[in-house]
């Protein structure tokens, strides 16, 4: 019996077991797999367009300005409706307190119905004005959208270079360190043979600790710098030890002020919303004039009084002896001033923008420029060359340390003045309001 017990229990639970399944598949318990529609697969490798094209895609700030244009669609919708008509019915003459009187023939010749249909006549062009005005306010809307783009734009490239700096260090940090561990390895193989005084080996080894110390710096400030650019892309969507791609690079440029200053003012976003801002205080301002005109009530009317149906017309409108809609006039008319302002504010602002992103481009190329001229080549040769000598006891210990610092120091300005040139490219960018440097 055993035997058959055991072959009926292994029969069984197959059964129960698929059973199991179909009721977790069901019931959408089953673990959705990696690349599941609607549950995308972290992002483990970033470049710069990447991190770009997933700002503008997946920032949460950005996605909720974005409704902004279509709230402003919805007021389109509710400015361009016509006023509703009005109806009313009314009965005169029910005797509620003898309702035994009430009958057929009581009904027909005794009560008095009136029914009422009317209408407002909107006059002055207000449903057209009104229309014209949200549509200008959805112009705006769209324009600052952009501009919010635009700005997180250079946020996501800022943030990117500022991690591919900090991923630059961090390699310069960890080859100065296994470099400079190499020297202190050197010579505590020396101080066994007896080449070198314990004193001075101890020199040595403690400046050690100065190049532990930069690694570990460079280690925070690239988890920093990473977790900065992670939430300008979307937090949730990108893995944890996701990869920055590229590197600090320079590619010399030749750009002319004059055409990066027409094109700011034609293509920025900002001075766009500002320039359509004007129409909209001058529509404005002409919507209000409309609203001093008064609108128009008129009315068809039927009353039943007996065997009598008598039709009635009538109309009705509000006399503008002392509203006329002085105040709301008087300030479309001041805003309308002061949107100019704005728009002649905007515009040079875009011009100064440029100015000064150009000052820092040229400025950072320069640097650049002079640090591939041959300074970096002559911190890296007098290392070299101070490392050989000490290494074959003729140099120094302060000599070594010396050309460490240089080298170390020339290296890190070098690496910032790359990210320096690199972020000067994409402000001019962002101050001209497109990509005129790819």
């Amino acid at each position: 019996m055993a035997p058959y017990k055991q072959q009926a229990s292994q029969r069984r639970w197959p059964i129960f077991g698929r059973s199991i399944a179909a009721l977790v598949a069901s019931t959408g318990l089953a673990a959705p797999h990696v690349g599941a529609q609607g549950v995308p697969p972290p992002i483990t490798r970033v470049s710069m367009n990447d991190a770009v094209r997933l700002a503008l895609e997946r920032n949460q700030t950005l996605r909720g300005q974005r409704l902004t244009i279509d709230e402003s669609k919805a007021d389109e919708t509710t400015a361009a409706l016509k006023p509703n008509p009005g109806f009313s019915f009314e009965a005169d003459g029910l005797p509620i307190f003898s309702p035994r009187t009430i009958n057929t023939d009581f009904l027909r010749h005794d009560v008095t119905y009136n029914t009422t249909l009317n209408y407002t006549f909107e006059r002055g062009g207000k449903r057209q004005k009104r229309t014209t005005v949200a549509e200008d306010t959805t112009e705006v809307t769209r324009r600052n959208v952009i501009d919010l783009e635009r700005q997180l734009r250079f946020q996501a490239e800022q943030g990117f270079i500022n991690a591919l700096l900090a991923k630059s260090t961090l390699e310069l940090a960890q080859q100065n360190l296994q470099s400079y561990s190499e020297v202190v390895e050197l010579n505590r193989q020396r101080v066994t043979a007896g080449d070198l005084a314990q004193g001075d080996f101890y020199r040595i080894s403690l400046q050690k600790l100065q190049f532990e110390q930069d690694l570990s710096a460079a280690q925070i400030g690239l988890v920093q710098a990473k977790a900065s650019l992670r939430q300008l892309m979307g937090f949730e969507t990108i893995a944890d030890d996701f990869e920055i791609e590229g590197d600090l690079s320079f590619a010399p440029h030749t750009l002319d002020l004059e055409d990066l200053k027409r094109q700011a003012v034609e293509n920025r976003p900002d001075v766009q919303a500002a320039r359509v801002g004007v129409k909209l205080a001058q529509d404005a301002a002409a919507l209000e004039q409309g609203n001093r005109a008064r609108d128009l009530g008129g009315d068809v009317s039927y009353s039943h009084l007996g065997p009598d149906n008598v039709f009635g017309v009538g109309f009705s409108i509000d006399l503008p002896i002392h509203d006329r809609n002085q105040g709301n006039i008087a300030r479309t008319e001041i805003a309308v001033r002061q949107a100019i302002e704005t728009d002649t504010a905007t515009r040079f602002m875009a011009i100064t923008d440029v100015v000064n992103a150009f000052a820092g481009f040229t400025t950072n190329q320069k640097i650049v420029n002079l640090y591939e001229s041959g300074y970096l080549d002559q911190a890296r040769q007098s290392l070299e060359i101070t490392t050989y000598v000490y290494q074959h006891g003729a140099g120094s210990l302060l000599d070594l340390l010396d050309a460490q610092r240089t080298y170390r120091e020339t290296e890190l300005a070098y690496r910032a003045a790359l990210a320096a040139y690199m972020t000067s490219l994409r402000q001019l960018n962002f101050a001209v309001g497109r990509q005129v440097i790819p």
